[in-house]
């Protein structure tokens, strides 16, 4: 029997990607799901996988807007009560906006911020009183490869990302007396619509650094989220080169930087034609 069984669950930005892949495993290990999102039309479509994925379980779709500090706190309640409680949150919901420096506005650094860091903290915040009172339960913040290693063209995501890192490491301190486990998933590229969204403007450079990573499904990070939560793994890291990274950027960080420059002087050249 799955551990995830009768485990109530919320998933922001469940209606795509890594988001409805944990969403459809859960559901069919017998957890009961709701999913958030903004978009009401993406959300009754992934309600309705959901509700084939686990036909025993209840399921909720619930239109909202993370950055929307009212709108997050209005749906505590809506969860709580269509669920019976809750056991494992993630934070899931985010964007991106690959791009040059020099081509990035500021107000995509503020949207980065407010949509991936405040929305990760306006969610864990508004229901924090519920798993402080159970003394249970499970968050899980979505951060990313750049949220441990930063790269050319993506300066603003990767800002958002390591303040989601920071968060979730003060976060698991602050929930230990409570009885509630923390845990940072870090994926790399992933097969998903906001990478094939991704790639039409990224950056050559960008593309260069970020092709030596390779790409998995949002089915396998999804399954290597639930076995990182199932080991109780603080930093959950999946893929073999993703990890491969992970130690690198830890205990070799110049050598990772020498790496990464090389491909961006190769990219940058083959541009531009000049030598960096």
């Amino acid at each position: 029997m799955s551990i995830y069984r009768d485990k109530r669950v919320l998933i922001t930005g469940g209606s795509s990607g890594i988001g409805k892949a944990l969403a459809l495993q859960l559901a069919a290990q017998g957890a009961h799901v709701a999913i958030a999102a903004r978009d009401p039309a993406k959300l009754e479509a992934a309600l309705q996988e959901l509700t084939e994925a686990g036909p025993g379980g209840t399921h909720l779709a619930v239109p909202m807007d993370v950055s929307d500090k009212v709108e997050v706190e209005a749906s505590v309640p809506v969860v709580l009560e269509g669920l019976g409680g809750l056991d494992l949150l993630v934070n899931n919901a985010g964007i991106t906006w690959p791009a040059y420096l020099n081509d990035t506005p500021t107000d995509v650094f503020e949207q980065q911020m407010q949509v991936n860091y405040l929305g990760t903290v306006y969610t864990t915040l508004a229901f924090l009183p519920h798993f402080m009172q159970q003394r249970s339960g499970h968050l899980v913040n979505v951060s990313s490869t750049l949220g441990f290693l930063g790269i050319f063209g993506y300066a603003a995501y990767a800002a958002s990302k390591f303040a989601v890192t920071g968060f979730s490491d003060c976060l698991r301190q602050d929930l230990l007396p409570y009885g509630v486990s923390v845990h940072v998933l870090f994926p790399a590229d992933t097969d998903t619509p906001q990478h094939a969204w991704e790639l039409e403007r990224m950056p050559a450079e960008t593309r260069a650094i970020a092709d030596t990573a390779g790409l998995q499904s949002a089915e396998q990070v999804a399954a290597a989220t639930l076995q990182g939560i199932a080991r109780g793994e603080f930093h959950i890291v999946p893929g073999l080169m993703n990890k491969a990274t992970w130690y690198a950027t830890r205990f070799a960080p110049g050598l990772v930087r020498a790496i990464a420059d090389l491909d961006l002087k190769k990219a940058w050249t083959k541009r531009t034609g000049e030598k960096i």
